[in-house]
């Protein structure tokens, strides 16, 4: 009978464990069908359409999203926060942090324990011992734990808020320096066909003699150098237009949507830059977030320094003998008081400490460096585009003039383009300089709706995220 009992404990134990465990599904690599995907991104348009009418306005969300007519700047940002690879990963591993958060501060399993003895002598009964353990955390451990996984879950979303941030920065620079490379390309192949005009009437003054071969000759080379930096134009535009599409996670077919356009800025002005730069900006924010993560560790391994209880009980039989078990057991702090596991949650709180200001003092520099750029690369774009282009364009016209009187000059004629040229050249630089300096202002000051990041005090929720891809 005893025998008996025994059997139907351990199988009731074994079933319940088997109930409460999962089970393996196996999840195979399938690249064929992510590659099918990949190239109908833009023909099944629909999640990115519901994705861009859930951003908010700080988010800089286009109006209306809609691609029939081309893809512009603000739409490529929605497309980019949506099917962007590295922000897939980032939420993927932001994912993993809110498992672990859900999963933490969890009791541990109970013990369960059985042993057996079958005597050989033929009138010895059958002996044995059923007994369960249970841990009660009294230490207030599991909530610290909870705490600190909480903690690890907000760094992973600010890194994740901080990942979009910096895509939308380097997907508005790379949109101007796309666009300024597809205008390169048509500046320089006008420069080959005001050259190549100049080369004709060149061709017609040596054969009345009026300039010599050598003159000639000059002109050729430069319209030989203008055809090889022409071809070099050509590569730049299509190495920025593939790093345009792979920030937007598009297929290269996709590049015939673009629409050339240099992206709006809009900086706010802001009375204290250093106190919005505290608040808002998106790398301090994880460092914030780590921080407080290395002081809920530091709480943790000073909890660690008080016991919980493990008490157990069960039932036995020995000789006939039936008898009903209990245990307690309690760990005693006297000797090592988890002191090597404090003092290194101590020095790790010091270099998240020091991570956050050294990179606060890093920002201060970089935002003021900014600044200045912008200043500096405003009034050069000023300057050209008001006195030294009009002044270019000025001087094209009279020498227009003077080829209509019959007097033609091939050195002045091919030096008046070639600075033309330059000067338009110079001028699509700044233009993008300028604007790559407003970004980094941006950049580096923050989104408005990144205000007041610290998660100190603050309840861990999944509102921070942004949905994309999966």
């Amino acid at each position: 009978m005893n025998f008996k009992l025994s059997g139907s404990v351990c199988f009731l134990a074994l079933v319940f464990f088997i109930v409460g465990c999962q089970s393996y599904e196996p999840s195979p690599l399938d690249i064929g069908s992510y590659r099918n995907s990949l190239e109908t991104r833009l023909i099944d348009i629909e999640p990115v359409s519901s994705f861009a009418n859930r951003l908010s306005v700080d988010n800089n969300a286009p109006d209306k999203f809609s691609i029939i007519d081309g893809i512009t700047s603000s739409e490529g940002e929605v497309i980019a926060l949506f099917y962007n690879p590295e922000l897939r990963i980032a939420r993927l591993k932001a994912g993993v942090a809110l498992t672990q958060f859900e999963t933490a501060g969890l009791w541990q399993d109970p013990v369960f324990g059985f042993d057996g003895a079958e005597i050989s002598s033929p009138s010895a009964p059958f002996q044995f011992g059923v007994m369960g353990t249970l841990t009660i955390p009294i230490s207030g451990r599991l909530k610290v734990e909870k705490s600190r996984a909480g903690t690890e879950y907000e760094a992973q979303l600010r890194e994740l808020v901080d990942a979009e941030w910096n895509l939308r920065a380097e997907l508005r620079s790379g949109w101007a320096h796309w666009t300024a490379a597809s205008m390169q390309v048509e500046l320089i192949n006008d420069v080959i066909e005001q050259l190549d005009r100049i080369n004709q009437i060149a061709n017609t003054l040596i054969e009345a003699g009026e300039i010599n071969r050598v003159e000639h000759r000059l002109l050729q080379v430069e319209l030989a150098n203008n055809e090889v930096e022409a071809t070099e134009a050509t590569l730049t535009l299509l190495q920025a237009e593939i790093e345009l599409l792979k920030l937007m996670g598009l297929p290269p077919d996709s590049a015939k949507l673009l629409i050339q356009e240099f992206p709006s800025v809009e900086l706010v002005t802001v009375e204290d830059e250093t106190a919005r730069l505290i608040d808002a900006n998106t790398e301090l924010a994880i460092l914030f977030a780590k921080y407080q993560t290395a002081e809920e560790t530091l709480r943790l391994e000073i909890k660690k320094q008080y016991p919980d209880i493990v008490i157990g009980s069960g039932y036995g039989s020995e000789f006939n003998d039936h008898r009903v078990l209990f245990g307690l057991s309690i760990p005693l702090s006297i000797w090592n008081r988890n002191q090597a596991g404090i003092a290194n949650a101590r020095t790790l709180r010091e270099v998240a400490r020091a991570e956050a200001e050294t990179t606060f003092a890093r920002l201060f520099r970089e935002l003021a460096l900014a600044n200045t750029t912008l200043l500096v690369k405003q009034t050069q774009h000023s300057y050209f585009e008001d006195e030294i282009v009009p002044m270019l364009q000025e001087q094209t016209r009279d020498i227009e003039k003077i080829v209509e009187l019959g007097e033609v000059d091939t050195f002045i004629l091919l030096e008046t383009v070639t600075r033309q040229h330059e000067a338009k050249r110079r001028l699509l630089e700044l233009q993008v300089a300028e604007l790559d300096a407003a970004i980094t202002v941006h950049r580096i000051l923050g989104p408005e709706y990144q205000m007041n990041p610290s998660p100190i005090n603050r309840e861990i929720t999944t509102k921070d995220t942004l949905g994309g891809v999966q």
